[in-house]
């Protein structure tokens, strides 16, 4: 069964930090440029981070300095570590691949999501 497996999220204090892991199953994760993307409640989902096939990375500008993805490529994983969180980063974060890099900026050129592991960043 190909899919995308997050953990990692939970709850966490303003300054606090999390690490998201991403496992794909069915698939070679390390053939995919993978994004995590994030969506709070009543707004729009946005991209966080994304990482290419060749190890790329772009990171959107208001978690620059805050977010280092990677890969485990033995592991079949993509990690999004999150340092200095603020509430307003509580959103629900999805991890995506496609096989073209193109989903970093256009989610319809995303192959596979994942279901989404919750974040909420309160004291």
């Amino acid at each position: 069964q190909v899919q995308l497996v997050e953990s990692g999220g939970g709850l966490v204090q303003p300054g606090g930090s999390l690490t998201l892991s991403c496992v794909a199953s069915g698939f070679s994760l390390n053939d995919y440029a993978v994004g995590w993307h994030r969506q709070a409640p009543g707004k729009e989902r946005e991209v966080v981070s994304c990482i290419s096939t060749d190890g790329g990375t772009y990171n959107h500008d208001s978690m620059k300095g805050r977010v280092t993805i990677s890969r485990d490529k033995s592991k079949n994983t993509v990690s999004l570590q999150m340092n200095s969180l603020r509430p307003d980063d509580t959103a629900v974060y999805f991890c995506a691949a496609d096989v073209t890099g193109y989903g970093c900026y256009d989610t319809s050129a995303v192959e596979y999501w994942g279901q989404g592991t919750q974040v909420t960043v309160s004291s």
